[in-house]
Formats: C-alpha cells, structure tokens, sequence
C-alpha cells in the first residue's frame, strides 16, 4: 500500500515544524509548507476542496481601565460519548488596557475513499 494512501487519520510529523498533521496532507496546516509536489497532491487535504464542518471566530477587548488580563486558548476535542480524546493549549498571553485579540477556529473536513470501518464501529479520532 502506498504510504500516502493509508487509513483515513493516519498521522505523521510534518518535518518542518514537528506537528502532528495528516499522512494525506500536502500541506501543513500549522506552519503552510508544502510536503509533496506529486500528482497525487492535488487530491490530498491542503489542495482538495475541503467542506468547512464548523467555524467559530470571535474577538475580545480589554476596558481600558483596569488591570492585565491573561488568557489560555484551549482545545478539547471529544467523541460522541462525551469522552476526551485531546486536548491541548494552542495559545496563551495578555491582554492590556486597549488591546484586543481576534481567535478562529475552524473544523475541515475532507472525504477520504477509506470504507474499512462501519457506521457503528469506533476510530481512533
């Protein structure tokens, strides 16, 4: 089996930043680099049209009155029965009188021809 065409989730390491992405990407989603330049990177997530599943942005504002305000940015990610699967911070710092932080989030989601698990059987994520 090509390495590139393994089970849907699969992962490795993205050698230019070491995060955990995709074995399909082409493109890193963390640090944008290209990982493969091959025909077969036009059908993997990074090319491919992905369907944004969820996206959720937002902004905060610090008064400018009063003092610092820290923040953690946290992801947790869980299955359908409520059990914890990961979680990570993705970012933390602080906010000062005036200053203000956008966020993003957003979920993508990309078809894979992967059929080897059914409806009722558990993945890995």
């Amino acid at each position: 089996m090509d390495p590139r065409t393994g089970a849907a989730g699969a992962t490795r390491v993205c050698p230019h930043c070491k995060t955990t992405i995709l074995e399909s990407s082409a493109r890193c989603p963390a640090c944008r680099h290209y990982l493969r330049f091959d025909a077969d990177a036009s059908t993997s997530i990074g090319t491919q049209d992905a369907t944004t599943a969820l996206q959720v942005e937002g902004t905060i504002r610090h008064p400018s009155e009063g003092g610092a305000w820290e923040y953690s940015v946290v992801l947790v990610i869980r299955d359908e029965a409520g059990k914890e699967l990961n979680r990570q911070v993705v970012g933390v710092g602080a906010l000062l009188g005036g200053d203000e932080r956008h966020f993003s989030l957003a979920v993508e989601i990309v078809p894979t021809n992967d059929m080897r698990r059914g409806p009722n059987r558990r993945g890995r994520h």
